[in-house]
Protein backbone atom coordinates (compact mmCIF):
# COMPACT_ATOMS: atom_id res chain seq x y z
CA UNK A 1 0.00 0.00 0.00
CA UNK A 2 0.87 3.60 -0.71
CA UNK A 3 1.78 5.29 2.70
CA UNK A 4 1.50 8.64 1.11
CA UNK A 5 -1.12 10.87 1.92
CA UNK A 6 -3.64 11.74 -0.68
CA UNK A 7 -3.58 15.03 -2.08
CA UNK A 8 -5.99 17.13 0.65
CA UNK A 9 -5.62 14.00 3.19
CA UNK A 10 -3.44 15.04 6.48
CA UNK A 11 -0.50 13.34 6.73
CA UNK A 12 0.85 10.26 8.87
CA UNK A 13 4.07 9.31 7.59
CA UNK A 14 6.12 7.92 8.21
CA UNK A 15 3.35 5.55 9.72
CA UNK A 16 2.24 3.31 7.28
CA UNK A 17 -0.01 1.36 9.60
CA UNK A 18 -1.31 1.68 13.63
CA UNK A 19 -1.61 -0.25 16.15
CA UNK A 20 -4.39 0.35 19.15
CA UNK A 21 -2.82 -1.44 21.29
CA UNK A 22 -4.84 -2.62 24.81
CA UNK A 23 -4.74 -5.02 27.99
CA UNK A 24 -6.97 -7.92 26.72
CA UNK A 25 -9.75 -9.93 28.43
CA UNK A 26 -11.34 -13.48 28.24
CA UNK A 27 -14.37 -13.85 25.38
CA UNK A 28 -15.75 -16.98 27.01
CA UNK A 29 -15.67 -18.55 30.96
CA UNK A 30 -13.24 -21.02 29.38
CA UNK A 31 -10.79 -18.34 28.79
CA UNK A 32 -10.99 -16.83 31.99
CA UNK A 33 -8.54 -19.00 34.17
CA UNK A 34 -6.02 -18.26 31.34
CA UNK A 35 -6.12 -15.16 30.74
CA UNK A 36 -5.63 -14.65 34.46
CA UNK A 37 -2.23 -16.99 34.64
CA UNK A 38 -1.23 -14.37 31.56
CA UNK A 39 -2.06 -11.35 33.38
CA UNK A 40 -0.01 -12.59 36.79
CA UNK A 41 2.76 -14.40 35.12
CA UNK A 42 5.79 -14.53 37.14
CA UNK A 43 4.21 -13.86 40.36
CA UNK A 44 3.98 -17.32 41.96
CA UNK A 45 -0.21 -16.48 42.54
CA UNK A 46 -1.84 -19.87 42.96
CA UNK A 47 -4.81 -21.01 40.58
CA UNK A 48 -7.14 -21.08 44.08
CA UNK A 49 -6.41 -17.50 44.39
CA UNK A 50 -7.29 -17.12 40.63
CA UNK A 51 -10.57 -18.58 40.33
CA UNK A 52 -11.62 -15.97 43.38
CA UNK A 53 -10.78 -13.18 41.24
CA UNK A 54 -11.85 -14.96 38.55
CA UNK A 55 -15.68 -14.71 39.98
CA UNK A 56 -15.92 -11.29 38.91
CA UNK A 57 -15.46 -12.57 35.66
CA UNK A 58 -17.66 -15.52 35.75
CA UNK A 59 -21.01 -13.16 37.30
CA UNK A 60 -20.79 -11.24 33.88
CA UNK A 61 -20.86 -14.37 31.97
CA UNK A 62 -17.21 -15.08 31.94
CA UNK A 63 -16.89 -12.28 29.34
CA UNK A 64 -14.95 -9.13 30.07
CA UNK A 65 -16.45 -5.89 28.01
CA UNK A 66 -13.43 -4.58 27.17
CA UNK A 67 -12.98 -6.36 23.72
CA UNK A 68 -16.47 -5.45 22.70
CA UNK A 69 -15.22 -1.57 23.95
CA UNK A 70 -11.88 -1.61 21.60
CA UNK A 71 -14.09 -3.07 18.41
CA UNK A 72 -16.05 0.06 18.67
CA UNK A 73 -13.11 2.54 19.50
CA UNK A 74 -11.53 1.03 16.69
CA UNK A 75 -14.74 1.37 14.35
CA UNK A 76 -15.03 4.91 15.57
CA UNK A 77 -11.03 5.40 15.40
CA UNK A 78 -11.20 4.20 11.58
CA UNK A 79 -14.73 6.52 11.30
CA UNK A 80 -12.28 9.94 12.10
CA UNK A 81 -9.64 8.74 9.72
CA UNK A 82 -11.51 7.92 6.74
CA UNK A 83 -13.02 12.11 7.50
CA UNK A 84 -9.49 13.12 6.89
CA UNK A 85 -9.12 11.28 4.03
CA UNK A 86 -5.86 8.91 5.88
CA UNK A 87 -5.16 5.98 4.04
CA UNK A 88 -3.37 3.80 6.73
CA UNK A 89 -4.85 0.33 8.35
CA UNK A 90 -5.58 0.13 12.16
CA UNK A 91 -5.29 -2.66 13.95
CA UNK A 92 -5.74 -4.16 17.27
CA UNK A 93 -3.66 -5.92 19.61
CA UNK A 94 -3.74 -7.26 23.18
CA UNK A 95 -1.30 -7.72 25.91
CA UNK A 96 -2.64 -10.55 27.75
CA UNK A 97 -5.16 -12.10 25.65
CA UNK A 98 -6.40 -12.59 21.65
CA UNK A 99 -5.48 -11.16 19.85
CA UNK A 100 -1.62 -11.13 21.04
CA UNK A 101 0.62 -8.22 20.11
CA UNK A 102 3.43 -10.55 18.41
CA UNK A 103 0.79 -12.16 16.60
CA UNK A 104 -0.99 -8.53 15.31
CA UNK A 105 2.77 -7.61 14.70
CA UNK A 106 3.56 -10.53 12.34
CA UNK A 107 0.15 -9.70 10.68
CA UNK A 108 1.07 -5.74 10.01
CA UNK A 109 4.66 -7.22 8.66
CA UNK A 110 3.08 -9.55 5.80
CA UNK A 111 0.45 -6.82 4.80
CA UNK A 112 3.50 -5.00 4.21
CA UNK A 113 4.14 -2.48 6.01
CA UNK A 114 6.95 -1.28 8.18
CA UNK A 115 6.55 1.81 10.18
CA UNK A 116 4.05 1.40 12.89
CA UNK A 117 2.22 4.17 15.14
CA UNK A 118 0.91 2.93 18.34
CA UNK A 119 -2.20 4.19 20.81
CA UNK A 120 -2.74 2.68 24.50
CA UNK A 121 -6.23 2.55 26.03
CA UNK A 122 -4.08 3.81 29.05
CA UNK A 123 -4.11 7.78 29.29
CA UNK A 124 -1.28 8.02 32.40
CA UNK A 125 2.48 7.43 33.29
CA UNK A 126 3.24 4.29 35.76
CA UNK A 127 4.70 1.25 35.00
CA UNK A 128 1.46 -1.15 34.83
CA UNK A 129 -0.39 1.90 32.60
CA UNK A 130 2.68 3.16 30.32
CA UNK A 131 6.16 1.34 30.38
CA UNK A 132 4.56 -2.50 30.40
CA UNK A 133 2.50 -2.02 27.38
CA UNK A 134 6.35 -0.55 26.41
CA UNK A 135 7.65 -3.49 27.21
CA UNK A 136 5.30 -6.11 25.58
CA UNK A 137 6.26 -4.19 22.67
CA UNK A 138 10.13 -4.22 23.21
CA UNK A 139 9.37 -8.08 23.74
CA UNK A 140 7.47 -8.62 20.70
CA UNK A 141 9.90 -7.13 18.28
CA UNK A 142 12.91 -8.77 20.12
CA UNK A 143 10.69 -12.36 19.09
CA UNK A 144 9.88 -11.09 15.85
CA UNK A 145 13.17 -9.95 14.98
CA UNK A 146 14.49 -13.74 15.82
CA UNK A 147 12.16 -15.00 12.82
CA UNK A 148 13.74 -12.31 10.68
CA UNK A 149 10.49 -9.90 11.29
CA UNK A 150 11.89 -6.25 11.22
CA UNK A 151 9.29 -3.58 12.71
CA UNK A 152 9.60 -0.07 14.14
CA UNK A 153 7.11 1.38 16.14
CA UNK A 154 6.69 4.85 17.71
CA UNK A 155 3.28 5.53 20.30
CA UNK A 156 1.32 8.54 21.21
CA UNK A 157 2.21 10.61 24.45
CA UNK A 158 0.40 9.69 27.25
CA UNK A 159 -3.11 12.16 27.10
CA UNK A 160 -4.58 12.04 30.57
CA UNK A 161 -3.42 16.05 29.64
CA UNK A 162 -4.93 16.17 26.11
CA UNK A 163 -7.25 18.33 25.20
CA UNK A 164 -9.81 15.40 23.76
CA UNK A 165 -9.35 13.36 26.71
CA UNK A 166 -10.05 16.54 29.31
CA UNK A 167 -13.42 17.73 27.35
CA UNK A 168 -14.67 14.04 27.17
CA UNK A 169 -13.90 13.55 31.09
CA UNK A 170 -15.52 17.38 31.76
CA UNK A 171 -18.56 16.93 29.55
CA UNK A 172 -19.23 13.11 31.80
CA UNK A 173 -19.25 14.91 34.99
CA UNK A 174 -21.32 17.89 34.03
CA UNK A 175 -24.22 15.18 32.39
CA UNK A 176 -24.23 13.16 35.60
CA UNK A 177 -24.26 16.02 37.58
CA UNK A 178 -27.06 17.45 35.54
CA UNK A 179 -28.89 13.98 35.28
CA UNK A 180 -29.39 14.14 39.19
CA UNK A 181 -29.52 17.73 40.17
CA UNK A 182 -27.07 17.20 42.36
CA UNK A 183 -26.49 20.40 44.83
CA UNK A 184 -24.02 20.54 47.87
CA UNK A 185 -25.06 17.69 49.70
CA UNK A 186 -23.07 15.60 46.63
CA UNK A 187 -19.66 15.22 46.27
CA UNK A 188 -17.50 13.73 42.99
CA UNK A 189 -15.28 11.01 43.72
CA UNK A 190 -12.95 10.89 40.69
CA UNK A 191 -11.95 7.26 40.30
CA UNK A 192 -8.89 6.07 39.56
CA UNK A 193 -7.21 2.00 39.73
CA UNK A 194 -5.24 2.13 42.75
CA UNK A 195 -1.35 1.25 42.29
CA UNK A 196 1.40 0.27 44.69
CA UNK A 197 3.45 3.56 46.45
CA UNK A 198 6.81 2.36 45.35
CA UNK A 199 5.20 2.27 41.50
CA UNK A 200 3.81 5.47 42.03
CA UNK A 201 7.24 7.18 43.40
CA UNK A 202 8.98 5.39 39.70
CA UNK A 203 6.70 7.32 37.92
CA UNK A 204 7.39 10.47 39.20
CA UNK A 205 11.20 10.39 38.21
CA UNK A 206 11.76 13.17 35.81
CA UNK A 207 8.32 14.11 35.30
CA UNK A 208 5.03 14.57 37.05
CA UNK A 209 3.96 11.27 37.80
CA UNK A 210 0.73 9.23 38.23
CA UNK A 211 -0.95 10.75 41.16
CA UNK A 212 0.53 14.35 40.26
CA UNK A 213 -1.61 14.04 36.41
CA UNK A 214 -4.53 12.59 38.40
CA UNK A 215 -5.16 15.33 40.73
CA UNK A 216 -4.37 17.72 37.71
CA UNK A 217 -6.85 16.39 35.63
CA UNK A 218 -9.48 16.67 38.93
CA UNK A 219 -8.96 20.22 38.43
CA UNK A 220 -9.09 20.80 35.33
CA UNK A 221 -12.54 19.23 35.62
CA UNK A 222 -13.94 20.82 38.44
CA UNK A 223 -12.61 24.29 37.30
CA UNK A 224 -14.78 23.44 33.94
CA UNK A 225 -17.61 22.03 35.26
CA UNK A 226 -18.06 24.81 38.03
CA UNK A 227 -17.99 27.39 35.36
CA UNK A 228 -20.99 25.65 33.37
CA UNK A 229 -22.76 25.20 36.11
CA UNK A 230 -22.69 28.66 37.71
CA UNK A 231 -21.54 26.77 41.42
CA UNK A 232 -18.69 25.43 43.10
CA UNK A 233 -18.43 21.44 42.31
CA UNK A 234 -16.69 19.43 45.33
CA UNK A 235 -14.91 16.49 44.22
CA UNK A 236 -11.27 14.38 45.70
CA UNK A 237 -9.70 11.44 44.75
CA UNK A 238 -10.14 7.91 45.28
CA UNK A 239 -9.12 4.93 44.39
CA UNK A 240 -10.22 1.32 43.11
CA UNK A 241 -9.44 -2.15 42.34
CA UNK A 242 -6.42 -2.48 44.93
CA UNK A 243 -5.05 -5.86 44.89
CA UNK A 244 -1.62 -7.25 46.75
CA UNK A 245 -0.30 -8.03 50.31
CA UNK A 246 -2.06 -6.29 53.19
CA UNK A 247 1.30 -5.08 54.17
CA UNK A 248 2.08 -3.50 51.09
CA UNK A 249 1.29 -0.14 50.36
CA UNK A 250 -1.29 1.11 47.96
CA UNK A 251 -2.89 4.82 47.04
CA UNK A 252 -5.69 5.47 49.59
CA UNK A 253 -8.56 6.52 50.01
CA UNK A 254 -10.62 3.28 48.38
CA UNK A 255 -14.14 4.26 47.60
CA UNK A 256 -15.65 1.89 49.78
CA UNK A 257 -13.71 3.63 52.44
CA UNK A 258 -14.48 6.94 51.28
CA UNK A 259 -17.90 6.91 50.69
CA UNK A 260 -18.59 5.77 54.56
CA UNK A 261 -16.55 8.93 56.05
CA UNK A 262 -18.38 11.11 53.80
CA UNK A 263 -21.53 9.48 54.72
CA UNK A 264 -20.52 10.18 58.35
CA UNK A 265 -19.56 13.76 57.18
CA UNK A 266 -23.28 14.51 56.62
CA UNK A 267 -22.62 14.08 52.34
CA UNK A 268 -25.63 12.72 50.73
CA UNK A 269 -24.84 11.15 47.81
CA UNK A 270 -21.53 10.88 45.35
CA UNK A 271 -21.13 10.62 41.72
CA UNK A 272 -18.48 8.61 40.97
CA UNK A 273 -16.62 9.45 37.76
CA UNK A 274 -14.24 7.03 36.57
CA UNK A 275 -11.61 9.32 35.32
CA UNK A 276 -8.76 6.53 35.36
CA UNK A 277 -10.53 4.15 32.77
CA UNK A 278 -11.16 4.83 29.03
CA UNK A 279 -14.23 2.58 29.16
CA UNK A 280 -16.35 0.59 31.09
CA UNK A 281 -14.32 -2.66 31.62
CA UNK A 282 -14.39 -5.09 34.30
CA UNK A 283 -12.66 -2.44 36.96
CA UNK A 284 -15.49 -0.23 36.26
CA UNK A 285 -18.46 -2.67 35.98
CA UNK A 286 -17.73 -4.54 38.81
CA UNK A 287 -15.16 -2.82 41.50
CA UNK A 288 -17.83 0.68 40.54
CA UNK A 289 -21.31 -0.34 39.34
CA UNK A 290 -21.55 -3.57 41.49
CA UNK A 291 -19.30 -3.35 44.33
CA UNK A 292 -19.36 0.17 45.07
CA UNK A 293 -22.90 0.41 44.23
CA UNK A 294 -23.43 -2.15 46.57
CA UNK A 295 -21.63 -0.28 49.41
CA UNK A 296 -23.48 3.01 48.87
CA UNK A 297 -26.75 1.42 48.84
CA UNK A 298 -25.82 0.36 52.40
CA UNK A 299 -25.25 3.13 53.38
CA UNK A 300 -28.48 4.78 52.43
CA UNK A 301 -26.01 7.27 49.74
CA UNK A 302 -27.12 8.29 46.78
CA UNK A 303 -25.07 6.62 43.94
CA UNK A 304 -24.62 7.90 40.36
CA UNK A 305 -22.13 6.69 38.20
CA UNK A 306 -20.43 9.51 35.06
CA UNK A 307 -19.66 7.34 31.73
CA UNK A 308 -16.43 6.93 30.82
CA UNK A 309 -14.69 8.60 27.07
CA UNK A 310 -15.67 5.72 25.43
CA UNK A 311 -16.55 6.15 21.41
CA UNK A 312 -16.82 10.17 22.80
CA UNK A 313 -16.66 12.57 19.22
CA UNK A 314 -13.67 14.57 21.57
CA UNK A 315 -12.30 11.79 22.86
CA UNK A 316 -11.94 9.62 19.52
CA UNK A 317 -10.65 13.27 17.82
CA UNK A 318 -8.03 13.87 20.13
CA UNK A 319 -6.22 9.87 19.51
CA UNK A 320 -6.15 11.27 15.83
CA UNK A 321 -4.77 14.25 16.70
CA UNK A 322 -2.24 12.62 18.80
CA UNK A 323 -1.15 10.41 15.73
CA UNK A 324 -1.04 13.38 13.51
CA UNK A 325 0.97 14.99 15.97
CA UNK A 326 3.80 12.32 16.59
CA UNK A 327 3.95 11.47 12.88
CA UNK A 328 5.00 15.40 12.79
CA UNK A 329 7.55 15.38 14.90
CA UNK A 330 9.33 12.45 13.82
CA UNK A 331 9.34 14.10 10.39
CA UNK A 332 11.39 16.69 11.98
CA UNK A 333 8.29 19.29 12.38
CA UNK A 334 7.09 21.32 15.60
CA UNK A 335 3.71 20.78 15.63
CA UNK A 336 1.25 22.55 18.27
CA UNK A 337 1.32 20.44 20.85
CA UNK A 338 -2.11 21.44 22.90
CA UNK A 339 -2.43 20.43 26.67
CA UNK A 340 -5.69 20.65 29.40
CA UNK A 341 -4.23 21.83 32.90
CA UNK A 342 -0.96 22.45 34.78
CA UNK A 343 0.92 20.13 33.91
CA UNK A 344 3.34 19.83 30.43
CA UNK A 345 3.00 17.56 27.96
CA UNK A 346 4.62 14.33 28.09
CA UNK A 347 8.22 14.60 26.07
CA UNK A 348 6.95 16.66 23.35
CA UNK A 349 8.88 16.73 20.61
CA UNK A 350 10.93 13.48 21.90
CA UNK A 351 8.91 10.66 22.05
CA UNK A 352 6.00 9.34 24.36
CA UNK A 353 8.62 8.16 26.85
CA UNK A 354 12.40 8.06 28.56
CA UNK A 355 14.44 5.27 28.58
CA UNK A 356 14.28 5.39 32.61
CA UNK A 357 10.47 6.27 32.59
CA UNK A 358 8.46 4.67 35.37
CA UNK A 359 11.00 1.70 35.44
CA UNK A 360 9.72 -1.49 37.34
CA UNK A 361 11.55 -4.33 39.34
CA UNK A 362 12.04 -6.38 35.59
CA UNK A 363 14.97 -6.06 33.27
CA UNK A 364 13.07 -5.88 29.68
CA UNK A 365 13.65 -4.64 26.21
CA UNK A 366 11.22 -1.52 26.20
CA UNK A 367 9.77 0.35 22.70
CA UNK A 368 10.22 2.52 21.14
CA UNK A 369 13.33 3.63 23.45
CA UNK A 370 14.27 7.20 23.65
CA UNK A 371 16.55 8.28 22.24
CA UNK A 372 15.90 6.37 19.51
CA UNK A 373 17.38 3.39 18.95
CA UNK A 374 16.83 -0.30 16.80
CA UNK A 375 13.50 0.04 18.35
CA UNK A 376 12.32 3.50 17.58
CA UNK A 377 11.58 5.38 14.33
CA UNK A 378 14.33 7.62 13.73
Amino acid sequence: MDSSASAGAADFSPFDSLLLLSFGGPEKPDDVLPFLKNVTAGRGIPDERLIEVGEHYYSFGGRSPINDQNRQLIAALEADLERREVDVPLYWGNRNWEPYIDDTLRRIHADGHRNVGVITTSAYSSYSSCRQYREDLGMALEKLHAEGIDLTVDKIRQYYNHPGFVSASADNVEAALRAVGAGTGTKVLFVTHSIPQTMQEASEVGTPGYLRQHEDLMRTIISEVSERLGRIVEGELVFCSRSGPPTQQWLEPDINDRMAELKAEGISGVVAAPIGFVSDHMEVKFDLDTEARQTASELDLDYYRAATVGTSEAFVSGLVDLLAERAAELRGETPAVPVGGSLPACSPGSGACAVDCCIGKFDRPVAPVWPATASGIG
